[in-house]
């Protein structure tokens, strides 16, 4: 079973994180404390670790995967172990020359179409190309390395400069490869990692009018890149990424296929996928509409800090505090989220979940005359009365409440009613990181007793008669702190 720092690398990585990506990647591959080794789970880990750009992953996919591990992963692999091989990994090279040799072996010849099927021409002139090996394809269109660091740099300085002078060197890339991804995933093409960033940046700067534009996009999403997978899957669903209808986009919207390219980018860390899933699985037109479904992607997308979603959820948890009474922690907790981000709804929406703290009144008298020898001789009395200035509480709330449960992390539960029929149930957020180590600390005092009715420190009388013999020369403490 995993510990607690395995799962914090595994939600990290779940989450889109890279060095989690690459950290459980090696786990997986070596083994860990509480992780089996798992060659290929690992293999799964470092890909995207190495699609973010961490070159200790592909080294480690040259350096230790095999072939009959890494052969379950092509064409995603293959790259990477041509990396490897060029940084003199020599591993790395023998496997490379396994998988080539693997992608041009004849694939099995299709079946004709019988007579109730009528054959799809584009499908049939497509089969019946020739195929040609993954180095061909590469060989054709290599792109040198000093033209690759010109570009990179053009790249940094001028975008605009960039896809004119990448222009020629795209239209002969395009020339000599498939014409969709489709395509692409029925043949033997292979695009190197140099040309998988060329296609991506210029899937990013070409305009919508632009004819080159979408197999641009469509080979650089089979090629493995996220953006252009989320454009893809959104070009495919007609809608933006608020999930928006659009006019532009394929003639037939192709629910099935946006689902697909959304997926691959969403387990590549875009919180933008999953948001855009959730849309779909909303529409009152896509067959398969499942609320539960979206709410699922929705709670992903707020996960890995998709602004819109954290609204989103907070507001659904806040609508439904009447039949779940947790409800209003978790919506405070997505609000905040959201409002952190800027968000001025969520912002809103947080003031009527979370109670504006309050001065507590009754504190002003008692403040100003407490002394290290009183603070010393009732820590637990003192650090209620340090919660009631902090989060402004009320007499019977600073004495009543119960600390270890009333700490949810981003907020403070304040509920005393099974002692205190009056009081009613509110949150107190916690915005400072003052308030957030006072309480730490307050919580920590508390843990080792047992705070209840019947534990050391007593009912609510006993803890008020407590109160006023803890402080018996203060003229300005009221006899009203006896009060039941």
């Amino acid at each position: 079973m995993a510990n607690r720092e395995e799962l914090g690398i595994i939600r990290g990585a779940r989450a889109g994180d890279a060095d989690c990506q690459l950290a459980l990647g090696k786990l997986y591959l070596f083994g860990g404390a509480g992780l089996p080794l798992n060659v290929p789970t690992a293999l799964h880990w470092l890909c995207r670790a190495a699609q973010q750009g961490r070159d200790e992953a592909w080294r480690l996919i040259g350096g230790h995967i095999p072939h009959e591990i890494a052969v379950h992963r092509l064409p995603e692999v293959v790259g990477w172990y041509q990396r490897a091989a060029e940084a003199g990994i020599e591993p790395a090279g023998l496997v490379l020359e396994q998988l080539l040799q693997q992608s041009q072996q004849p694939q099995q010849p299709p079946l004709a179409p019988t007579a109730a099927v009528p054959a799809d021409p584009v499908r049939a002139q497509r089969a019946a190309a020739p195929r040609r090996p993954a180095s061909a394809w590469r060989a054709d269109n290599i792109i040198a390395p000093a033209e690759h660091a010109r570009l990179d740099a053009l790249w940094q300085q001028d975008p605009a400069l960039f896809l004119e002078q990448a222009r020629p060197l795209l239209r002969r890339l395009l020339a000599a490869a498939p014409p969709d991804a489709e395509a692409a995933r029925g043949g033997d093409w292979l695009p190197s990692p140099q040309q998988l960033l060329l296609l991506a940046r210029c899937a990013e700067l070409l305009a919508p009018s632009d004819a080159e534009l979408q197999q641009c996009r469509e080979l650089a999403a089979w090629g493995g890149d996220r953006n252009a997978q989320l454009a893809l899957g959104l070009w495919f669903a007609r809608m933006d990424g608020d999930g928006k209808r659009q006019s532009s986009g394929i003639a037939a919207v192709n629910f099935k296929r946006a689902i697909r390219w959304l997926t691959l980018a969403g387990e590549q860390g875009l919180a933008e996928a999953w948001f855009a899933l959730s849309r779909i699985y909303l529409k009152p037109e896509f067959s398969h509409r499942c609320v539960a479904e979206a709410q699922t992607y929705l709670e992903r997308a707020a996960e890995m800090g998709h602004r819109g979603a954290q609204l989103e959820c907070g507001m659904y948890a806040w609508r439904n505090r009447r039949t779940d009474e947790h409800s209003d922690v978790r919506a405070a907790y997505w609000l905040q989220k959201a409002a952190a981000q800027g968000c001025a709804e969520a912002e809103a929406a947080l003031m009527r979940v979370v109670a504006a703290p309050k001065e507590a009144s009754w504190m002003t008298s008692i403040v100003t005359c407490l002394t290290r020898e009183l603070l010393e001789s009732q820590p637990l009395l003192a650090a209620r009365l340090e919660l009631a200035a902090l989060f402004g509480l009320s007499r019977a709330e600073a004495l009543l409440l119960d600390v270890k449960e009333a700490d949810q992390g981003h907020c403070l539960v304040v509920d005393i009613r099974a002692s205190y029929g009056r009081s009613k149930r509110r949150l107190v957020l916690l915005r400072t990181a003052r308030e957030r180590q006072a309480l730490d600390r307050i919580v920590r005092l508390f843990e080792a007793i047992d705070s209840g009715p019947d534990g050391l420190e007593g009912n609510y009388r006993q803890r008020l008669y407590r109160l006023k013999t803890w402080l018996p020369d203060v003229p300005d403490v009221p006899d009203s702190l006896l009060a039941a």
